[in-house]
């Protein structure tokens, strides 16, 4: 058994893995580590790329495009370590990236999961959207982080650099350890793309395990954020995903009152596309919340799973406001000026 496996999901991504491949490689060597590329069936030269550039590199081939909740719960039955790292094919790690993580994680047992502090590639001295310092959420399901509300990335001077505990870790870097991955049933390949994480973490947290970021572990993402602006499939998927992520999770005092604001915000958000004239996302939204609808049913036996394995009902990294009200009303767009973490 290795102590640490660091596995990249790829699909179609030849260039991305010429382009960071070889910083996993340089700066996480070790006797008890691997590096793993598992492979969504693409249909490009990546499985040739790993084969003959980067040789020491361990390659699952899948035989078919399972997306990435999936892709990632096929890839790690075939690992046997104690720790798995998560990492997205454009993320670009440092020199001792892998120390902080696994000796934070060695020290504290009670922890599921941890991530570094995620910085731009683009933009180096600023947060990344996808997890900047550690994620949070708000009563209505919305996800923010320290350094990051919404669009609005904070540039890093260092004012997160302690170790926090949060409510969820990113999935462009998450450390967990693979028996506790295993043991809750690992991503839910039904929201196929994003959200997952999320939704992992909710479910790690409400069984009494713990999630941290550990900013002396540090990576730069190019990440979604940075690139041409969100389509209507990723659109449609945040908004469906983040529906039965609340769904699954939420307990029975809270459920009822927070899906009802949430459709009144839904359709806020649809009508706000309109408005703009992004029909695409508009319709993207109301497609959503139909499947939403239809998709409902089949979740049931897993919300009463999640409700019944539940210890904790009151997470503290939860905030009890509405990030919408702080930041869109208030214009509160800096993590530390939220009531919560006052």
């Amino acid at each position: 058994m290795k102590k640490t496996s660091v596995v990249i999901l790829n699909w179609n991504g030849a260039e991305m893995l010429r382009r960071f491949l070889p910083s996993v490689v340089t700066f996480s060597k070790g006797r008890d580590v691997e590096v793993c590329v598992a492979d969504n069936a693409s249909t490009d030269a990546s499985c040739e790329v790993v084969r003959k550039e980067f040789p020491s590199v361990r390659l699952v081939c899948l035989d078919r495009n399972y997306g990435f909740a999936e892709g990632y719960n096929r890839a790690l039955q075939e690992v046997d370590a104690e720790y798995a790292v998560l990492l997205n094919s454009d993320v670009e790690v440092t020199e001792g990236w892998l120390s902080p993580l696994v000796e934070f994680m060695d020290c504290h047992p009670q922890l599921a999961a941890c991530q570094p502090k995620i910085l731009s590639y683009r933009n180096r001295d600023m947060f990344e959207y996808a997890g900047a310092a550690g994620g949070f959420i708000d009563r209505y399901g919305y996800p923010f982080c320290r350094g990051r509300i919404f669009d609005k990335t904070e540039k890093d001077t260092g004012q997160y650099d302690t170790p926090v505990s949060v409510f969820w870790a990113t999935g462009a870097a998450l450390m967990v350890r693979l028996d506790i991955y295993k043991e809750t049933g690992g991503l839910d390949s039904r929201f196929f793309a994003h959200m997952e994480e999320i939704d992992f973490c909710w479910r790690l947290r409400s069984r009494g395990y713990g999630l941290a970021c550990v900013p002396e572990s540090k990576v730069y993402h190019v990440g979604g954020a940075t690139l041409k602006k969100e389509n209507p499939r990723k659109t449609y998927l945040n908004f469906r995903n983040n529906l039965l992520m609340l769904y699954k999770n939420l307990p029975d005092s809270e459920l009822h009152s927070v899906m009802r604001v949430r459709t009144l915000l839904d359709y806020v958000a649809a009508f706000a596309f309109l408005v703009k004239g992004d029909t695409a996302d508009f319709k993207a939204v109301l497609q959503a919340r139909r499947d939403f609808r239809r998709m409902r049913p089949l979740y049931e036996p897993v919300r009463s799973e999640n409700l019944c394995q539940a210890v904790v009902e009151d997470i503290s990294e939860r905030a009890s406001f509405s990030i919408l009200w702080h930041s869109k009303v208030l214009r509160r767009v800096v993590f530390s000026r939220l009531p919560f973490f006052k």
